[in-house]
C-alpha cells in the first residue's frame, strides 16, 4: 500500500469504492509522499495533514454507509492558493494578500469536494500569478521535479510540479495565458485549458476581476494520464449559480470525423526542431490510432490573438496593479509589467473597445474554421522549457521568452479549449505538443490527447530531479 500515491486517480477512485483501499490509506500515502518530496522541489506551500485525514475519514463513513461519495472518491488533489479555500490565505503568491483568510470555498473547491476529493495541499504561483517561472517572496522557489535547471513552468507551476512527484492525483490549475499548459509541458505530464464557462470560478475573498480577465481566465485539471484529465474536468465542471459565465454545455459534443491538422511553426513562428519532431511524431500516433492527419503551414491568426490578449489582460487596471507589485517588490512581477508597459499605456477606451470588436471577428473566424477541421495539434511553445529564470537575464531574453509563449498566450483570446499532451524527454526535458478544438468541444482534445498519449509519455509520477 506504500505505492498508492503511484495509481491513476480513475484506478485509485474506483478502488477506494470497491472498498479495496479506504480513503485514509489513500490520503496517508498522499501526505508521506509530499512529506518525502516537497522539500526538494517546494510545490505544495500549505497543507494541515489532520485535516485531511478527517476529510479521507468522512469519505470511508459515507462509503461505510453505501453512499457515493462522488467522481473522485477519496482521490487526494491539489488547489492552487490563487483561489478561495475556506480557512486558507488566497494569496496568490503575494506577501500583501498573505492575510486575506477565505470564508467560503471558490465554486472548482466546492466541486472537487462535492465530487469526493481529499485535498491534501495549496501550491505555489509565482506573485499574482504573472510569470512562467513559479518563484515569489512569500513561499520561495518551485523546482522542476524533472531537472531543477529548468522552469516547472508558470503560473500553475506548483500544480505541475506536485502532480509530477506524485503529490495528488489531479492538480487543480488556472489558466489566462497558458498557466495550465506550459507547466504541464515543462514539467512532462498534461494539462487542459478548458473552455471559458466549463468550469464555474468566483473568489469572494477578492474584488471582482475586470472584464478582461472575467472573459479569458478559466480553471482545469493538470494530470498524469488523460484519462485522468477527463475524470478532472468532470468533478470540476458542475453547476455553481455563482459564477454569471457557466454554461451548461454537456461534456460530449455530437461525433466528428477523426480528423487533425498539424501545424508546425503557427504564424511562421521560429520553432525549436525537437517541437516540430514533436507534432510530426504526434500526427504519427494520430495516423496509427485511425485519424487522417494533414499538415498545413497557415491557419486563421493566431499571433495577433496573442498581442490582443496581452493587451486585455495586462491594461485594465494597470496602474493599480504596477502600484500592488512595487508594494510587493516581487522582481519577477515588476519585470512583466515593465516589461509590457508601453503596451498597456496604449489601451485606451478606444483602444478596449476596439480589442473586444476584433475579438469577435477572431473567434468567429477560428470557430467556422474549428468547424470544418475538428482537430488542430501545433506546439505548446516555440522552444524546449526555459532555463530558470530566463525572464530577468536580459531585455532581449524577456522578449524571447514572451514571443516564444504566442501558442499559449492565443487560445484565451480566441475562447478554445487546449490541451497539452506531455510525448517525451529530450535528456531529462520534456517536450509533448498542444491540442486544440472548438468551443466546449474538450472531449475532441481529449479524444486526440488519449490517442497521441497512446503511443507514450514520459514515465510519471518520479522522484525529484531523476528524469
Amino acid at each position: 500500500m506504500n505505492d498508492i500515491w503511484r495509481l491513476p486517480a480513475t484506478e485509485l477512485a474506483a478502488q477506494i469504492r470497491a472498498r479495496k483501499i479506504s480513503a485514509r490509506e489513500a490520503a496517508a500515502a498522499a501526505l508521506a509522499r509530499l512529506d518525502a518530496v516537497n522539500p526538494a522541489i517546494n510545490a505544495v506551500v500549505e497543507h494541515r495533514p489532520a485535516e485531511v485525514q478527517a476529510r479521507a475519514d468522512a469519505i470511508d463513513a459515507a462509503l461505510a454507509k453505501g453512499e457515493d461519495p462522488g467522481l473522485l472518491c477519496g482521490v487526494p488533489v491539489t488547489v492552487k492558493v490563487n483561489v478561495d479555500q475556506a480557512g486558507f490565505a488566497t494569496s496568490n503568491g503575494v506577501r500583501l494578500q498573505r492575510d486575506i483568510i477565505a470564508q467560503t470555498n471558490s465554486p472548482v473547491v466546492d466541486n472537487l469536494l462535492k465530487a469526493g476529493a481529499v485535498i491534501v495541499g495549496r501550491t505555489n504561483a509565482p506573485a499574482f500569478s504573472y510569470r512562467w517561472f513559479t518563484t515569489n517572496l512569500l513561499y520561495g522557489d518551485t523546482r522542476n521535479p524533472r531537472d531543477p535547471a529548468i522552469t516547472p513552468g508558470g503560473s500553475s507551476g506548483g500544480a505541475a510540479a506536485a502532480v509530477t512527484a506524485g503529490i495528488g492525483h489531479i492538480a487543480h490549475g488556472t489558466d489566462i495565458a497558458g498557466s495550465i499548459r506550459y507547466p504541464a509541458y515543462a514539467c512532462g505530464v498534461h494539462g487542459l485549458r478548458p473552455t471559458l464557462g466549463r468550469i464555474p470560478a468566483f473568489n469572494a475573498a477578492l474584488p471582482e476581476r475586470p472584464i478582461g480577465a472575467q472573459i479569458t481566465a478559466v480553471s482545469g485539471p493538470l494530470a498524469r494520464t488523460i484519462a485522468d484529465v477527463r475524470l478532472g474536468l468532470a468533478a470540476m465542471a458542475q453547476r455553481d449559480t455563482r459564477d454569471p459565465w457557466w454554461v451548461p454545455a454537456p461534456l460530449e459534443g455530437p461525433p466528428r470525423p477523426k480528423r487533425a491538422l498539424l501545424c508546425l511553426r503557427p504564424d511562421g513562428l521560429e520553432t525549436a526542431p525537437e517541437l516540430q519532431d514533436a507534432v510530426r511524431d504526434a500526427g504519427r500516433r494520430l495516423a496509427a490510432a485511425g485519424w487522417a492527419v494533414e499538415e498545413v503551414t497557415e491557419l486563421p491568426p493566431f499571433e495577433e490573438a496573442a498581442e490582443l490578449q496581452i493587451k486585455l489582460w495586462l491594461a485594465e487596471g494597470y496602474d493599480a496593479m504596477r502600484d500592488a507589485a512595487e508594494r510587493e517588490g516581487d522582481p519577477g512581477a515588476l519585470a512583466v509589467l515593465r516589461g509590457h508597459e508601453k503596451t498597456a499605456r496604449a489601451m485606451d477606451l478606444a483602444a478596449f473597445s476596439k480589442t473586444l470588436t476584433r475579438r469577435a471577428t477572431l473567434v468567429r473566424t477560428w470557430e467556422t474554421f474549428l468547424d470544418t477541421h475538428p482537430v488542430v495539434v501545433m506546439p505548446p511553445c516555440s522552444e524546449l522549457p526555459f532555463p530558470w529564470q530566463l525572464d530577468l537575464k536580459d531585455d532581449a531574453s524577456f522578449a524571447r521568452v514572451w514571443r516564444a509563449q504566442m501558442p499559449q498566450i492565443a487560445l484565451p483570446f480566441i475562447g478554445m479549449p487546449g490541451l497539452t499532451v506531455s510525448t517525451g524527454l529530450v535528456g531529462r526535458v520534456p517536450v509533448g505538443v498542444q491540442v486544440i478544438a472548438g468551443r466546449y468541444r474538450e472531449d475532441l482534445c481529449l479524444a486526440a490527447g488519449e490517442a497521441i498519449e497512446a503511443g507514450g509519455v514520459p514515465p510519471s509520477p518520479i522522484d525529484p530531479f531523476t528524469g
